[in-house]
């Protein structure tokens, strides 16, 4: 069911999220601290709410030698100890991170939502998946550092990337401290099961005018893995800055049903 950013559903009062837990992991040059106002909003609305920041990110300062995929999940299962009944939101890269955390708890796991996300097949990494979007410009704009292990998006090109729908306070103070990305995690493909990850609940949240995730690429995978509840944003690859509300009231709806 495709379903527009405001809909009935959508433009209802806050639903009531006592005895829920959402557990977000976020992408790619970004942090747990990007996505405080849409925790703010579920917080407020009685769920219990766990950002997970991975390492190397923020204000993280674990070697970037020491960062792989498997330590990004580790984290994210450290964070979420013996909780069930979890809503899982991923954005960006984190999909794949939330996938490969899905596979391994899955009883743990009620559904998955990808936020702009990628969202893999068993045997992918972020790098074979983005390799396929022609239209994304972070390919374009992408800054190698082999030697150091990390990469980086051209500076002129982090407003286009990712945020062009940002105010401009934003997007300068992200443009000046946006950190480097662990390469490894990247080219790691993911291992799932139909068993486990292919059993659990998928929601897809499109960002129609995304320079990051295609919109085209986020269709094509969403048909692939047959996820069939969606909503559609208007908004660039983070929605969590400029639809930060209404992006809560889907998150909300969707941690509040089956």
């Amino acid at each position: 069911m495709e379903n527009g950013g405001r809909n009935k559903e959508t433009d209802k009062s806050p639903l009531s999220l006592k005895g829920t837990t959402v557990v977000v992991i976020h992408g790619a040059w970004s942090s747990a601290k990007d996505w405080s106002h849409v925790a703010g909003h579920l917080i407020s609305a009685g769920s219990n709410v766990i950002t997970v920041n991975l390492p190397g990110h923020g204000s993280d300062e674990t070697p970037v030698s020491s960062i792989s995929l498997q330590l990004y999940v580790f984290e994210v299962l450290k964070a979420i100890g013996d909780e069930t009944d979890i809503t899982l939101v991923s954005h960006s890269f984190g999909g794949l991170v939330a996938s490969e955390v899905a596979e391994l708890i899955a009883p743990q796991i009620k559904k998955v939502i990808y936020v702009a996300a990628f969202v893999p097949k068993n045997g992918d990494s972020l790098l074979s998946l983005a390799k396929t979007d022609s239209e994304s410009l972070a390919g374009k704009n992408l800054i190698v550092d082999e030697k150091a292990g990390v990469a980086s998006i051209a500076k002129e090109a982090i407003a286009e990337t990712f945020m062009a729908d940002a105010p401009t306070p934003v997007v300068e103070y992200v443009t000046n401290n946006m950190r480097p990305e662990p390469l490894a995690p990247l080219a790691t493909p993911v291992t799932l099961t139909n068993i486990n990850f292919g059993q659990i609940a998928k929601v897809y949240i499109h960002s129609q005018h995304d320079c990051t995730v295609s919109y085209s690429l986020q269709q094509k995978m969403v048909e692939e893995a047959g996820i069939t509840r969606t909503y559609s944003l208007p908004s660039s690859h983070t929605p969590f800055i400029v639809f930060a509300q209404v992006l809560s009231t889907i998150i909300s709806l969707e941690a509040s049903r089956n």
